[in-house]
């Protein structure tokens, strides 16, 4: 990796791909990957089921290696990094939302965002953090007492308590209507404009991908196509 790709990218991948072994089978979910990154982007990464799209986010959070190919991720290099090393990344570096939003259902929303900030110096406060998603009235509420919408914007809040500095979020509207998931783009959006956080999101919907200044497009485990979007809409004009 050059000095000029380092300087310029948060995220570079190069030639990586991620073969599975299922038995005597080789399955290739990822091949030949190179991507960058740049901090401050909202991307969106957009595919039918099977794709890839997981796998490639997988390997970005350090959650799974890759079987051949260098990651880096601001100064680290995730290939060098041992078991350990990879946790701490995780914790430090990364926030994560996903479509479950697995919440812990017998502790509050405050409660809930306060495990995270037990993982990482230099939290926000769990409160804030709440505060930042519209939740402010909801910090004592337990999930079941929470909409889905609500409960996603408090994994929002989780995943933000630990100040990341990169956001990956796999389908986050998948369970919501569509106004809900409004409401949960726009935060992201909002995130992404006045704390200049650099988020990944993936989904299979196109309609999605309009508000990212990115849409990278899979198919088959490849990047078939990545453009800038020259003019995203804001959540509010989302539509499916």
């Amino acid at each position: 990796m050059t000095t000029e790709q380092l300087n310029n990218s948060i995220i570079n991948l190069n030639n990586c791909s991620r073969i599975f072994q299922m038995g005597e089978i080789s399955v290739t979910a990822l091949a030949d990957i190179n991507l960058d990154i740049k901090k401050g982007e909202f991307v969106t990464i957009l595919g039918p089921s099977g794709s890839g799209k997981s796998t490639l986010l997988n390997l970005i959070g350090g959650m799974d290696r890759p079987s051949t190919g260098q990651i880096y991720v601001g100064d680290n290099n995730l290939v060098q990094l041992n078991d350990k090393q990879l946790t701490e990344f995780r914790r430090k570096t990364v926030g994560f939302i996903f479509q479950l939003y697995n919440l812990i259902p017998t502790l509050t929303a405050y409660e809930n965002v306060q495990i995270a900030t037990e993982l990482t110096e230099n939290a926000l406060d769990p409160a804030e953090a709440l505060k930042l998603v519209g939740l402010s009235d909801r910090i004592e509420h337990f999930p079941s007492q929470l909409s889905g919408g609500e409960q996603q914007r408090v994994s929002i809040a989780r995943a933000l308590a630990k100040r990341p500095s990169l956001l990956l979020s796999d389908e986050p509207t998948g369970a919501l209507d569509l106004p809900t998931a409004r409401k949960v783009l726009s935060i992201l959006k909002q995130l992404n404009v006045e704390q200049e956080l650099t988020i990944i999101l993936i989904t299979h919907n196109p309609a999605i991908a309009e508000i990212s200044s990115r849409v990278i497009r899979m198919a088959s485990g490849r990047i078939e196509d990545s453009q800038i979007n020259e003019n995203p809409i804001s959540a509010e004009e989302v539509t499916w």
